[in-house]
């Protein structure tokens, strides 16, 4: 993610304290510290919002969406620690006046939008939750965020709207709420792309789908990706996918989709010839970049392969600027688009397909990678979490830094890392028992 959304972050959540520091006439308390965790999580949240909008300044300031998703993620847990730490320290402050009917309901909408961010936030991170559901429970989190302004707004606190700092917690949470009506609007009032499905083709073991636009065309990258919302029964959830060949010269876009879940399994079977698309972006900066004196590599687990062919169909002839794609996949009949790729290779000289095929008993390795580099390497890597991880712990030992291994997440929706850190205290007290035998 971008330093400079970090940053931004960060100074926003700085500046209250800082001006509640310099209320006049106000002692430091325990009390003005809750009205301040209050403030700072309805800052947060506002973030949250504004990131969920995908607009393209979004990932102009905060880095690439993927890791927006993640910021995202984490900007409201960290919300949702301070409305908890807000809640549990008293943040009634004496002689700040007294109470109307306005500032009473506010106390309860406080209460109400407490609890229900807590539940939410609980469905947020707990992926076993259907994404029909989880999707849904999200959405709701924005009018929670808008029963605590309400909640802020009229109590008693100690300095006036039109001062400094109410002046600064008001906008941001107006920017907040205007982006979360954002996110509510129909694809027809939002920046869309409007195309229609062209051409429907069984590869492996996934659908190619090529879309022709109806008026004006997607502009993007290869190795980017679009969110593709489908004008059929039951497809018109928007998801994510990369573009799996560069954009056509009539502004054309295909994705090659695999049937990973409930939806993506309609997909296959229902999707017909001449459906609507409505298609959002492009997003992503998983775009080629030729390392120089450093061995490219390309290595894809599975329909990570998608954004590598965009690469390799807009690929160069250069023998002195070779590349190795490494594939790991299942078996050749599932593996998508594999004619394809084996016949970019093919015409490329530069362009070298290492095939690993597990139902041979072939396991892509670090040192497949190593070997096949023979020194400095530069990886970008599409694929499963697991093999990731494998292969950034493996190749570290290979002198490949964490700025040498490019990549970018393969979910947006993740939890908080609960069952590897179950793992791991699992495998401590396994050692632990170990040595004391």
């Amino acid at each position: 993610m971008s330093p400079i959304g970090l940053i931004l972050i960060i100074a926003s959540a700085l500046i209250p304290a800082w001006l509640f520091v310099t209320l006049p006439d106000v002692a430091l308390s325990g009390a003005l510290f809750s009205q301040y965790l209050g403030v700072l999580a309805l800052i947060l949240m506002a973030w949250a919002q504004i990131m969920a909008t995908r607009l393209p300044g979004v990932e102009a300031i905060m880095g690439p969406i993927d890791r927006v998703y993640v910021l995202h993620k984490w900007t409201g847990i960290i919300a949702m620690l301070a409305i908890l730490l807000h809640d549990t320290i008293d943040a009634e402050m004496r002689g700040m006046g007294r109470d109307t009917v306005l500032s009473e309901l506010a106390e309860t909408l406080g209460e109400l939008s407490l609890y229900g961010l807590l539940i939410l936030v609980v469905i947020s991170v707990a992926t076993f939750v259907p994404y029909h559901l989880w999707k849904w429970t999200h959405k709701a989190m924005g009018g929670f965020f808008i029963a605590g302004f309400f909640h802020y707004f009229f109590i008693l606190k100690p300095f006036e709207e039109s001062s400094p700092l109410g002046l600064y917690v008001t906008v941001f949470c107006l920017v907040g709420v205007a982006a979360y009506v954002f996110t509510l609007l129909p694809n027809a009032l939002r920046p869309t792309y409007r195309y229609e499905v062209s051409a429907l083709r069984k590869t492996g073991g996934a659908t190619e789908i090529t879309m022709t636009p109806k008026k004006r065309s997607l502009k993007a990258q290869p190795g980017q990706f679009a969110v593709f919302s489908f004008g059929a029964p039951g497809l018109a959830e928007p998801h994510p996918y990369s573009l799996s060949a560069p954009a056509g010269a009539d502004g054309s876009l295909q994705i090659t989709v695999k049937p990973l879940g409930d939806y993506t399994y309609r997909l296959a079977r229902d999707l017909e010839n001449g459906a609507d698309v409505n298609v959002q972006g492009p997003f992503g900066r998983f775009t080629r970049r030729t390392p120089k004196a450093k061995a490219e590599i390309w290595v894809a687990g599975g329909i990570g392969i998608t954004p590598f062919l965009a690469w390799a169909e807009a690929l160069e002839t250069n023998p002195d600027a070779p590349v190795h794609l490494f594939w790991s996949i299942r078996n050749r009949d599932e593996a998508p688009q594999l004619d394809r790729i084996e016949a970019i290779a093919a015409s490329f000289s530069n362009l070298t397909l290492h095939l690993m095929d597990s139902s041979q008993g072939e396991r892509l390795t670090p040192e497949h990678i190593a070997d096949a580099a023979g020194g400095p390497m530069k990886i970008w890597f599409c694929g499963p979490a697991g093999l990731r991880r494998a292969l950034i712990k493996g190749l570290g030992l290979h002198g490949v830094s964490a700025r040498d291994f490019h990549f970018e997440e393969f979910e947006f929706r993740t939890g908080v890392g609960l069952k590897r850190l179950a793992a791991w205290i699992a495998r401590r007290l396994q050692a632990r028992l170990m040595t004391s035998e």
